[in-house]
């Protein structure tokens, strides 16, 4: 998931929400306190036309544009036309009362702007903005890797389109109650940024709650039956599970149209492609997920991915993997740890897509 590198952000916004959170209730004072202060304004604009710009009413606009609603807004901006009339009246409609003028109505837009937004949300003041926050952490808490053994390594890099702090791309994980089996799903969703992370984020909380709630063989079949129900017009998704046995190191992926996940064998100095098949997630109503499993030994290491890090404009998706494979060699000698961010890096420094890499290995 989108790496949180702004913590103190949540809690601001989460305060300066509640701080501006007005209700219905508080509209018509509200209405009132700026139809007053614009009223205000427009006697002081009359009587000292030389010395006060028409550009102040700005103000009011602006403020009625965070804390009123649509409705009240729009009698604002009537009450501020009426008072920006009069002191245009009083300046001439000199040029440099236009371009005061000009600046209140690009205001005015903005402000209406902002008040729509809010209105399709059905929320007041900055509750909006202190929602969509809460939401994507919600996505990144769902996304936080369970603790492994002391002889195992875990790692997930994320890295979303144009810098986005919501992605397609995130990630669920569960380990058993007594703690020997851990399962992960790492999912792409259609489209990127914050188109694909509004999807992201309401399949996260399905998918975890279906993972380690049903037994693994029947994780993505539940997927993929959920993301159906919904009727998305361009709803699909890709993901590949894995279920690693943390006392054996047994292991099984099941891929619902996902790029094939990886094997690094320390006996042979390989890495290996793993192929599990399954079609894509809210594409076809009964699916067969067929698995393909393996041994984790020390030395052994795991590698998921999405499509972003391997896939590029004129080249084939076999030569992204084939590179991904080829900057996996220099982790062996090197070690693993702190080796998804290198191999992200390496391989799809480019922001254009959401991307992902999960590296578990065994010590």
């Amino acid at each position: 998931m989108p790496t949180n590198r702004f913590g103190f952000v949540g809690p601001v916004l989460r305060r300066l929400g509640h701080g501006v959170n007005y209700s219905l209730a508080h509209q018509p004072v509200l209405l009132g306190c700026l139809v007053t202060l614009t009223l205000a304004l427009g006697l002081a604009t009359v009587n000292w036309a030389d010395a006060l710009s028409a550009s102040v009413f700005v103000v009011p606009v602006l403020l009625g544009g965070i804390v009123l609603s649509l409705a009240s807004l729009r009698w604002l901006i009537v009450v501020t036309a009426g008072c920006l009339l009069a002191a245009g009246l009083a300046r001439d409609f000199s040029g440099r009362f236009l371009g005061a003028a000009l600046v209140v109505l690009v205001t005015a837009v903005v402000a209406l702007g902002l008040a729509r937004s809010r209105a399709r949300l059905g929320v007041t003041g900055t509750t909006g903005e202190s929602m969509l926050v809460d939401l994507r952490d919600r996505l990144i808490a769902h996304g936080k890797l369970p603790p492994v053994p002391p002889n195992w390594g875990i790692e997930m890099v994320h890295r979303s389109a144009g810098r986005s702090e919501f992605s397609g791309d995130f990630l669920v994980a569960a380990r058993s109650s007594e703690g020997l089996v851990l399962e992960v799903a790492l999912v792409d969703v259609s489209g990127k940024g914050h188109a694909a992370g509004t999807r992201a984020l309401l399949l996260s909380g399905a998918f975890g709650g279906l993972l380690g709630s049903l037994p693994p063989a029947e994780f993505l079949p539940a997927a993929n039956a959920y993301l159906l129900r919904q009727n998305w017009s361009e709803g699909f998704a890709t993901a590949v599970h894995a279920v690693v046995d943390l006392t054996s190191g047994r292991f099984e992926v099941r891929s619902a149209g996902h790029p094939p996940a990886i094997h690094y064998q320390s006996g042979s100095g390989r890495w290996a492609t793993l192929d599990a098949t399954g079609g894509l997630l809210g594409v076809f109503e009964k699916d067969v997920y067929e698995p393909s499993s393996g041994l984790l030994r020390p030395g052994d290491a795991l590698m998921l991915y999405t499509d972003g890090l391997v896939e590029a404009p004129r080249r084939d998706l076999a030569d992204g993997i084939d590179k991904l494979q080829g900057e996996a060699e220099r982790l062996v000698t090197k070690g693993f740890r702190d080796g998804a961010r290198k191999l992200i890096d390496a391989v799809a420094s480019s922001d254009a897509d959401d991307r992902a890499l999960l590296l578990l290995w065994r010590g």
